[in-house]
């Protein structure tokens, strides 16, 4: 089994322990963590769903999340992360909501923010959100692989 899927295997462990369920928000990393976790066998059990938030208009869309709180905050931002992790758990009905938006890049960078500027959050039904950014180097799969797994071991470390 490779290294993906353990920490995948990991992180559905810990959701069905303590018998919580995951939504995904993804934006930057395509689906790709919602691709992973249901990798895993049995993952229907602790995940729910994946949105693929790609765009400003599905953000808004299939989030709910304002538009102009969109643009006055710039899609990858700390303030758009926390309300996508918020927002997959609040119109989902699941205890735990994972989201990522950023830069993957080869174009798409600005001055403000660099190719490889991920934004990670994660949001607890108790009202617990914890967030952080990543500066990732390499190809656009190379960032994208890199968030999914920064993703899962924030995820553990937010439900330890």
């Amino acid at each position: 089994m490779d290294s993906l899927i353990q920490l995948a295997t990991d992180v559905g462990g810990i959701l069905k322990q303590k018998e919580k369920l995951l939504a995904c928000a993804e934006s930057c990393t395509g689906g790709l963590i919602s691709a992973t976790v249901t990798r895993v066998p049995g993952s229907s059990e602790w995940f729910d769903s994946g949105y693929v938030c790609y765009s400003n208009l599905a953000k808004a869309r299939l989030l709910g999340i304002n538009r102009a709180t969109i643009e006055y905050y710039g899609p990858v931002s700390r303030e758009i992360a926390c309300l996508m992790a918020q927002r997959v758990v609040s119109n989902n009905d699941v205890d735990v909501g994972l989201a990522v938006t950023g830069i993957a890049g080869p174009g798409g960078g600005t001055p403000e923010l660099d190719v490889g500027t991920v934004w990670f959050a994660w949001h607890l039904e108790n009202g617990k959100t914890r967030s952080k950014v990543e500066h990732i180097s390499g190809s656009r799969i190379e960032v994208q692989q890199r968030a999914v797994i920064l993703a899962l071991e924030g995820l553990i470390d937010i439900l330890s």
